[in-house]
């Protein structure tokens, strides 16, 4: 249970795709607003899977959001009187974003963050450890293994490039993703086509 009697504090919400990261950072964000806290929401400009001006989750719950370019972006944007920041898909945002919700953290805010932890190869994403680190609460999300069915807390490329020259942000949903287990996931497969099999040494 967090402390919160000092106002100011960061939540990471992070966890394979499919595993329910921007479903519980909604969740929490319209808890807020029903308590009546002012809210802001931020994505990356190149998440523009779903909706421009929204974040919205595979299960196509959405909230209002404003796309930035840059992560420091964000504190321009942000109101003085606003309680809680959203950052969805912080794993596409520069380091700094991890400064940004620093600062925003030590004005009182509090700062929800939801990203990818792993990338398709299964290697830490962008700022996303930084953000675990100076987290006060980390909550780690799995999806399911679409080959055996187990927890999955990886990301598998099943269609475009994958190989070691393989760009490392494409952003996609099912058409170029879905969720594995550590022994089913395949990081160095140069190319694939979705639900292939099972792996040799998955567990099932």
């Amino acid at each position: 249970m967090l402390h919160r009697t000092l106002p100011g504090f960061i939540e990471v919400i992070c966890g394979s795709m499919f595993s329910g990261k921007t479903e519980e950072l909604l969740r929490r964000v319209k808890r807020a607003q029903i308590a009546r806290q002012k809210v802001q929401v931020f994505k990356p400009v190149i998440d523009n899977r779903y909706s421009v001006d929204h974040v919205q989750s595979h299960d196509a719950n959405r909230v209002a959001s404003k796309p930035v370019e840059k992560a420091r972006d964000i504190l321009r944007f942000v109101d003085d009187n606003t309680r809680v920041v959203g950052i969805d898909e912080a794993q596409f945002f520069d380091e700094a974003v991890v400064e940004v919700a620093q600062k925003l953290a030590y004005r009182g805010a509090r700062v929800i963050v939801a990203g990818l932890d792993l990338d398709f190869r299964g290697q830490p994403f962008g700022p996303m450890p930084k953000l675990l680190a100076v987290a006060e609460d980390v909550t780690k999300l799995q999806a399911v293994c679409v080959v055996c069915g187990n927890p999955a807390s990886r990301t598998q490329k099943i269609a475009g490039p994958t190989g070691p020259d393989a760009g490392r942000i494409v952003v996609g949903a099912k058409d170029l993703y879905e969720a594995r287990c550590r022994f089913c996931h395949e990081p160095d497969i140069s190319s694939q086509a979705g639900g292939s099999g099972q792996s040799q040494d998955c567990p099932t």
